[in-house]
Parts: C-alpha cells; sequence; structure tokens
C-alpha cells in the first residue's frame, strides 16, 4: 500500500475536482460542496474524458464530453455500462488530501471508442 500527501485539500475548490500525479497514474481528486472527498481514475472509461473538468453535484460527477453521470463512492456509471476505478482518499488532522493505492492493483486504463 501506497500512501500518498497531495497536499492542503484547499487547493481544490468546494465542488470541484483536480487531477494529481501520483507515481505517473493521473489521479482525478473531487472535493463536494459538504466537504467529502472522492479519488477516481482521471478519464472518463467511456471516450476518455477529463473527469476532474465534470459536472460535481454531491457524490456524483458528470464527464464533460458525453455526460456519462457516475457514483463517486462506487464507481459505477449510472448507465451501469462502465465503472470508475476508485482509490480511497481522505482528509488527514492538518486538513491534507492523503490517498491510498496499492501499485499491484495499478491498472492500465483504455479509451472506449
Amino acid at each position: 500500500m501506497i500512501r500518498r500527501d497531495l497536499g492542503p485539500a484547499d487547493r481544490i475548490p468546494l465542488g470541484e475536482g483536480r487531477e494529481f500525479d501520483v507515481m505517473g497514474q493521473i489521479v482525478a481528486v473531487f472535493r463536494s460542496r459538504n466537504g467529502q472527498v472522492y479519488a477516481t481514475q482521471a478519464s472518463c472509461p467511456h471516450r476518455g474524458g477529463p473527469l476532474a473538468d465534470g459536472l460535481l453535484g454531491g457524490a456524483t460527477v458528470i464527464c464533460p464530453l458525453h455526460a456519462r453521470k457516475f457514483d463517486l463512492e462506487t464507481g459505477r456509471s449510472f448507465a451501469d455500462d462502465c465503472i470508475l476505478r476508485t482509490y480511497p482518499v481522505y482528509l488527514d488532522d492538518n486538513g491534507h488530501l492523503i490517498l491510498d493505492f496499492d501499485t499491484a492493483e495499478l491498472p492500465v486504463f483504455e479509451k472506449f471508442e
């Protein structure tokens, strides 16, 4: 298990997402308006859209390319045709984003056409 400190949570405005490069893996981290944090693969598995640029509402993100909607807690698409890789992320006592992942489980993501 690898643990990475991504820095202060306020680097991500409430209701938005940002991309982070973690050991060569691009991860999208989201901070909902209620302060919850979520982390997923950065590219939409449907058409490769940049999820961090998507519309965030609660625990849902909508891909900016084709409006594919995902549950950030489970990674499931509301269309139930694809799934996001999710990562454990939390805020530490100092307000920093802490991301955990297992490098052995890091998949190679393909864009679907």
